[in-house]
């Protein structure tokens, strides 16, 4: 059988100060996506691996809650869509 803390959190727990970086990027991790217009020209930073691009495309990058890159796309409907059919709630990133 499991033992559950019945301790609730207090306001100590909930301190940000506490937090690290890797702990806020954990929050979201798998449930969570970023959805990001980008220019061709920002791609091979996001994405290293990813062929020579035209510069001045409008793109859009999924990335997910820890900042990983997930997919890149000429359509924000089909980052969206892949988002969707990977169980991952979106949320712009400006």
């Amino acid at each position: 059988m499991t033992d559950f803390d019945i301790n609730p959190l207090t306001q100590a727990d909930l301190d940000p100060a506490e937090f690290d970086t890797s702990d806020l990027a954990a929050l979201g991790e798998g449930h969570i996506a970023y959805v990001r217009a980008i220019r061709s020209d920002e791609v091979k930073r996001i994405f290293p691996q990813a062929p020579d691009l035209s510069p001045g495309l409008d793109l859009f990058a999924l990335l997910s809650a820890s900042g990983a890159p997930i997919l890149l796309a000429d359509s924000r409907d089909a980052i969206v869509a892949n988002a969707l059919a990977n169980d991952l709630y979106t949320v712009s990133l400006h």
